[in-house]
């Protein structure tokens, strides 16, 4: 003769989610308790109670051996563990995105992952700072510019919503919320560089305004003088051009070569803090002799030939505000 076995619920039916939705069990101070003579399914239910905190995975294949019995039935325990399931999988969608685009670089995988995770949640910021970031990454990494706009529209939005308030429960692999802001900021700019330079200028004068390591690493810099060299140096140049080329001076022709050689001194003050913020690094003196001669070519064509002063305005580079676009 069978003997009858109580099987217990020992935490709270109730979920409770915390902001990175991850499931979390309210105790209780009496549990519900429920008779059976069914011995696998007390057993089922005790390997998943038993694994929910310590291993989720073990704890999620108990629940699902459990539904795959007793999903007819509706009850406190079936209705519990469909909501547990559902909220292990929106987890599990979000950490595999994570992984793919931080861990293995495999950025398709993680972007092929982007709308099942948003559908889970549209402002799971955690998601869209990694996706926002990851464009930046497969191009660097991968050479692969695929997901550039994607990873853009991403950016602006994790943005929106930190400046909301909206934080993920970790900012990692992000030191702070300020590095953060300031990387997606500077992977917007460096996606925009080639088709839109002058929203790049923007992006990286947002950079050097926030208190991370970006706005003391050299490529910063270099990548803002490329803006304004791309951006508004090119089109106001050609604009000249068009206008004044091989005509006498005019009130006209002044103004516009004098605003022409505002964004050139703009560019000169930004290879100079890259130049500057170079040091002795041996990683960086490839680059820093590179942007040295064009600073230098910039630099004598503003003074009549010269670069005299050149190396006292270098060395006083970074005690100067930015200029402002």
């Amino acid at each position: 003769m069978k003997h009858r076995i109580t099987l217990v619920l020992l935490f709270g039916l109730a979920l409770a989610f915390s902001a990175s939705s991850r499931v979390t069990a309210q105790p209780r101070t009496a549990s519900s308790v429920q008779e059976t003579e069914d011995e696998y399914k007390v057993t089922t239910y005790k390997r998943f109670v038993e694994n929910r905190e310590p291993n989720p995975a073990a704890a999620y294949q108990a629940a699902r051996d459990y539904m795959a019995r007793y999903n007819k039935e509706d009850d406190q325990y079936t209705r519990y563990l469909k909501q547990w399931i559902s909220a292990f999988e929106k987890d599990e969608r979000q950490d595999n995105l994570l992984r793919a685009i931080y861990g293995e670089k495999n950025y398709a995988a993680g972007f092929g992952l982007a709308k099942q995770v948003l559908a889970d949640d549209p402002e799971d910021v955690k998601a869209l700072i990694a996706l926002g970031y990851g464009g930046y990454l497969a191009t660097t990494n991968a050479k692969n510019e695929t997901y550039n706009a994607d990873s853009v529209r991403y950016a602006q939005k994790a943005l929106q919503l930190i400046d909301s308030g909206k934080t993920p429960d970790v900012w990692e692999p992000f030191k702070s919320r300020e590095d953060a802001v300031a990387s997606l900021n500077y992977a917007i700019g460096f996606i925009d560089l080639k088709p839109r330079p002058e929203e790049a200028i923007g992006r990286f004068v947002k950079v050097i305004g926030i208190d991370s390591d970006l706005r003391k690493t050299p490529s910063t810099f270099y990548l803002l003088a490329v803006a304004y060299e791309q951006g508004p140096y090119k089109r106001l140049s050609a604009d000249y051009t068009r206008r004044f080329a091989n005509q006498a001076e005019t009130p006209e022709s002044k103004a516009a070569l004098d605003t022409l050689n505002k964004v050139m001194d703009h560019i000169i003050d930004a290879y100079a803090r890259a130049v500057a913020l170079s040091g002795n690094e041996p990683q960086n003196q490839a680059k820093k002799a590179e942007w040295t001669k064009r600073l230098t070519d910039l630099y004598k064509f503003r003074h009549e030939g010269s670069d005299a002063g050149l190396t006292e305005f270098i060395a006083g580079a970074l005690a100067k505000p930015l200029p402002q676009p």
